[in-house]
């Protein structure tokens, strides 16, 4: 595994606990995470494209023909069937990673939570920007709450944060068996909006698209409310893996990984393919809860593949790309939202409801590639992505260098 030792950010003059706080060797970064979080951008883009960007996002909740055979459907059946969720997963893991890390060497000045609690307030208010004025398919909102609510738990022993995340896997697998806390809106609510969001999105003004935007927050909630439980579940798992140690000593490791990675992608297409006949409806709360963990298995078997891949002599060429863009996954993320929105909304292209599927692939395929490139380049010449610094600078609440040491 490949440690990168950065410039740490120099001393800011509030207090010498500040200092300190700072200038530990916050920067030092493990470059197996930073590709693995670039990957799981890859198929984050590519759900997002196919499922919510080109078509609303309730279009899925409705009764659909037999998949079609043809390039569409393969596509679509390809991101159903090896993206969706998955990706989610790995990369709801990797935010709980990344806030053990915080913690951790923050942890070697004063006042940790106080800062990690400043630094999950300012995500928020990004989110909610982002969720109002870009694209209200947003994720950051839900995990700025989620790891605000974990970050408690943080400062126990790490099999609180194991059990933690096992109990609140339980309990979004039993959430279909219980009362909604937020309704489910009916059948005939989602076939007139998703048929007014094919109008309003693809040839409304800007104006029109944003008060649409707002409106169908109230839609998408109950789906958050209802995934809250996973999301939190994931976070607090991806915590308990950063004090396992084992990111940190992936070479070690890297048998065991290779076994992780056939385990888990081969038990998660088997789980997959079963969950898609549902094979697990007569097992009761067994089988909800194997439903429930299903793309979490498969998140473990791409994940302990590509940070295998990471140890491997040479691989690091091949790899830097996707850690390029995980490095600024932040910037990056919100990046695809602005040029996806020109792209499919009213007041760009207008292609909402009218890009087929596989065109949309290649489009993120394609975007992805020109991200990669221009966060390489980036990264030449800065220490952080544009937003990862604004981020930086607002938790911190003083100015921080951007520009790379020469």
């Amino acid at each position: 595994m490949t440690v990168r030792a950065q410039p740490s950010v120099p001393q800011i003059s509030k207090s010498n606990s500040e200092n300190s706080l700072v200038s530990v060797p916050l920067n030092e970064r493990i470059d197996s995470i930073d590709t693995l979080r670039g990957v799981a951008l890859l198929g984050v883009l590519l759900v997002n494209l196919v499922t919510e960007f080109r078509v609303s996002i309730f279009q899925q909740f409705l009764p659909s023909d037999t998949p079609s055979w043809d390039l569409n459907g393969l596509i679509e059946t390809f991101v159903s069937f090896a993206l969706n969720f998955k990706a989610f997963s790995l990369f709801s893991i990797l935010f709980g990673v990344g806030l053990a890390m915080q913690l951790e060497r923050l942890s070697h000045g004063n006042h940790p939570y106080y800062f990690l609690t400043r630094r999950l307030i300012v995500l928020l208010g990004f989110g909610i920007l982002h969720l109002v004025f870009i694209w209200n398919g947003d994720i950051l909102t839900e995990y700025a709450i989620a790891g605000l609510l974990a970050l408690p738990l943080l400062g126990f022993p790490r099999w609180t944060q194991l059990t933690t995340s096992i109990l609140l896997f339980a309990l979004y697998a039993v959430l279909p068996m219980l009362p909604p806390l937020v309704p489910w809106p009916s059948t005939e609510i989602l076939v007139d909006h998703v048929a007014q969001a094919n109008l309003v999105y693809s040839i409304g003004t800007h104006l029109e698209i944003l008060k649409f935007n707002i409106r169908e927050l109230a839609l998408i909630l109950p789906l958050h409310v209802f995934v809250f439980p996973r999301t939190l579940a994931l976070i607090l798992l991806g915590a308990y893996i950063w004090r396992s140690g084992v990111l940190q000593q992936a070479l070690i490791y890297r048998r065991q990984l290779a076994s992780l990675a056939v385990i888990g992608i081969v038990a998660g297409i088997a789980l997959t393919y079963e969950s898609r006949l549902d094979a697990f409806g007569s097992w009761g709360v067994a089988g909800l809860l194997l439903h429930a963990l299903t793309p979490v298995v498969f998140a473990f078997g791409y994940g302990s593949l590509v940070i295998w891949l990471a140890q491997l002599n040479g691989s690091q060429g091949v790899l830097a790309p996707f850690a390029a863009v995980g490095r600024m996954a932040f910037t990056n993320y919100i990046l695809q939202s602005v040029i996806f929105g020109f792209v499919f909304f009213g007041y760009g292209l207008g292609q909402f409801g009218r890009m087929a599927a596989w065109p949309a692939f290649l489009l993120g395929v394609f975007v992805y590639l020109l991200q990669a490139i221009l966060s390489t380049a980036w990264l030449r010449r800065f220490r952080f992505g544009p937003i990862e610094w604004l981020w930086r600078v607002l938790m911190y609440g003083r100015m921080l260098p951007i520009r790379a040491a020469v």
